[in-house]
């Protein structure tokens, strides 16, 4: 079953968590959990080359900083998710290149097909992507979001979804990549893609 939640003002949330087991659940709406065919190699991701800081950040001044500090003050303190449970505090999580890669090349391709979905056009999912970066890992999940129009928008609308906010603050994953795509011919302008991982 594809999740497919309704948001006001043209904002939409999507999450997948896939670990051993390859559970993926969408949080935020709707309700329902997808199930996830195993990750693994697969086709490069569309964007995969290097990109400029402007094109991953979406232009916004402090970018990285702003997400590691929000991300980890959540992780910090802890948080209830709503269905998904009370979380307690959690280890920071550190910023991992392959995974903002992989995270880019999904938001770059959501923008410029204009679509929202944990599943790329050509049927790829969060753990193919993920592989086809070159990162292994033993458990991933992906947070997606769109028309935010900036870090601390994005985090805080996570947080307040019973899945996304699982996907934040699970102490199984240890490493982090987010981001963020314009177009501004799609639908929502600005696409968000977060990689949780454990390697």
């Amino acid at each position: 079953m594809h999740c497919r939640p309704v948001f006001p003002s043209r904002l939409r949330l999507h999450a997948a968590a896939l670990s051993l087991s390859l559970l993926a659940a969408c949080g935020g709406g709707g309700g329902g959990d997808d199930a996830a065919p195993a990750g693994g190699g697969g086709a490069s991701a569309p964007g995969g080359g290097t990109s400029t800081g402007a094109d991953v950040t979406c232009g916004l001044a402090n970018f990285d900083a702003d997400a590691l500090r929000l991300i980890n003050q959540y992780r910090a303190a802890g948080a209830s998710c709503g269905s998904r449970g009370s979380f307690a505090p959690a280890s920071a999580l550190s910023a991992q290149a392959q995974l903002t890669r992989a995270a880019y090349g999904h938001s770059r391709d959501m923008a410029d097909n204009n679509y929202f979905s944990h599943t790329s056009l050509d049927g790829r999912t969060p753990g193919t992507r993920v592989s086809a970066a070159g990162y292994s890992w033993s458990g991933v999940g992906e947070n997606i979001a769109a028309g935010y129009g900036n870090v601390q928008a994005v985090v805080d609308g996570w947080m307040a979804s019973d899945g996304h906010c699982a996907n934040l603050m699970s102490a199984s994953f240890t490493q982090y990549g987010l981001a963020c795509a314009r177009n501004d011919a799609s639908t929502y302008r600005l696409y968000w893609t977060l990689n949780l991982a454990r390697p």
